[in-house]
């Protein structure tokens, strides 16, 4: 094993997780935080310049409406980066995506301390990814879309209400002060919980299941 420290990149956007990241590292003596930031632009100038060995890379940060192509600048200006996503977006469709981009681990933020140091510490060239993800309550048969309807969060019922009103995408990240990337995470998991095939079809199990009411004219009209 090379007594060389693994250099290591975070960035992530939210400054106590980062900061407490970036300690729990540095106590380890096998690794080498060499830059921390807060959006996917200076994560990007950071690997070309630092030549980091890992990446733990947040999804949900400034200037990373497309996590996919802040992927491939990673991997373009630092060949041979291991980046490790950690993130509480897991949306399957969104975990693969980024598995075949090259992503050599991808960790939901409720991993453990001993997840996220054995993804940093796999061997390169081991061939392995390691993914951890948030799994939603098992539904009972026949209750799919109803029993996984109780999961919608918070914020996934407001990007709903204002799909019910038939606002664009970019218009409720606007009203939300989300991006509009974000915005199509939410639906993304909307349409799997609802096991719903467009937006329409989202709002009318939504409404049939009471997650939101009508609003006025600018409801979208139901169908039948």
């Amino acid at each position: 094993m090379s007594d060389t420290p693994t250099r290591i990149l975070v960035a992530d956007d939210h400054t106590l997780l980062r900061e407490a990241m970036v300690e729990l590292l540095r106590s380890e003596p096998d690794l080498d935080v060499v830059a921390e930031v807060g959006d996917a632009r200076a994560a990007v100038r950071a690997a070309a310049e630092l030549r980091p060995d890992v990446a733990l890379l947040d999804v949900q940060m400034p200037y990373n409406e497309d996590p996919g192509a802040t992927v491939r600048r990673l991997l373009e200006r630092r060949p041979g980066l291991r980046i490790i996503v950690l993130s509480m977006d897991d949306h399957p469709a969104l975990v693969r995506q980024l598995l075949a981009l090259g992503v050599r681990g991808y960790l939901h933020k409720s991993a453990s301390r001993q997840s996220l140091l054995a993804a940093i510490r796999e061997r390169p060239g081991s061939g392995r990814a390691m993914v951890t993800v948030s799994m939603p309550p098992l539904a009972a048969p026949g209750q799919g879309p109803a029993r996984r309807a109780a999961t919608i969060s918070e914020r996934e019922t407001e990007v709903l209400t204002l799909v019910a009103q038939a606002l664009s995408n970019r218009q409720i990240g606007a009203r939300l002060g989300i991006t509009e990337g974000t915005v199509k995470r939410h639906l993304r998991k909307i349409f799997d919980k609802l096991d719903a095939v467009s937006r329409l079809d989202a709002v009318n199990k939504a409404a049939a299941l009471q997650l939101i009411r009508p609003h006025g004219k600018h409801f979208l009209p139901m169908a039948g």
